[in-house]
């Protein structure tokens, strides 16, 4: 079975050469990530220019997109036959709560996802020292799990692992997608010549308390496994604004044309 790599950090970064490296004992391990680091860039895809894809060795490739590009790239032009898994990571920086929206660390797995592949993305908590053994390890037995037991179709797996020794992980939770509350994100600054400029930043910690939540159990010492699903839908809310239908719905009478 083929099992790709890739990741939003970059094909150089070191999380990835360890995450591949971690997942060989379980099948034939291919790695198709960014020619450059490409965080946050969500689940864009490139449409106005072709891809260029360089071999950087035997079954590494680079490919000058988005990590979107590189799991299309890589499963309709690169790999000899569809993967069985995607594993995307081991990203430099957690992967919680509403962060999930802007990833391309999970922006990758999720189009695995929409390509029925079963899918993973993998991140290290932390803004330096990553000990991305640690999350290797667990990914590898999580990637093994879903290899044994398989996956709900339309769903992947966003893992976060706390930045810390193997022997210090306290274990592992089952946990939902967390919330953060936003606060001066956005910082205003002016340049050497007088011009106003924006740098995106800010608060970082401000959390909805949650016992169940993914970043509450990082904070805690366990690896947080958030299953998350491609259908965006609100389901309760669509059944309780049914009735707009009939509201909104123009009378055609009283139209002009």
């Amino acid at each position: 079975m083929i099992i790709l790599a890739t990741n939003d950090d970059g094909v150089y970064s070191p999380g990835l050469k360890i995450l591949a490296n971690a997942l060989k004992h379980l099948g034939d391990v291919w790695v198709v990530a960014p020619d450059r680091e490409q965080s946050a860039v969500s689940h864009s895809l490139t449409l106005h220019r072709p891809l260029l894809v360089e071999e950087v060795m035997e079954r590494v490739y680079s490919v000058n997109g988005t990590p979107t590009d590189c799991v299309n790239v890589a499963v309709h032009g690169i790999l000899p036959e569809r993967p069985g898994l995607v594993v995307s990571g081991i990203n430099k920086g957690g992967n919680l709560g509403d962060d999930v929206t802007y990833s391309g660390t999970v922006s990758a797995a999720l189009e695995a996802a929409i390509m029925g592949i079963p899918a993973i993305a993998v991140s290290m908590v932390a803004r330096e020292d990553f000990l991305f053994q640690t999350g290797a390890d667990y990914a590898a037995r999580l990637a093994g799990q879903v290899i044994r037991d398989g996956m709900k179709k339309d769903t992947l797996l966003n893992v976060n692992v706390p930045n810390i020794g193997p022997d210090e992980i306290k274990g592992v939770r089952i946990t939902r997608q967390g919330r953060r509350v936003y606060g001066g994100s956005v910082l205003e600054r002016i340049d050497p010549r007088g011009k106003k400029y924006f740098w995106i930043g800010g608060d970082t910690d401000n959390w909805v308390k949650d016992p169940l939540a993914d970043h509450e159990a990082v904070k805690a010492g366990y690896i947080s496994i958030t299953p998350l699903m491609l259908d965006l839908t609100d389901h309760g809310y669509l059944d309780k604004i049914k009735g707009w239908e009939e509201i909104l719905t123009p009378d055609k009478s009283s139209l002009s044309f």
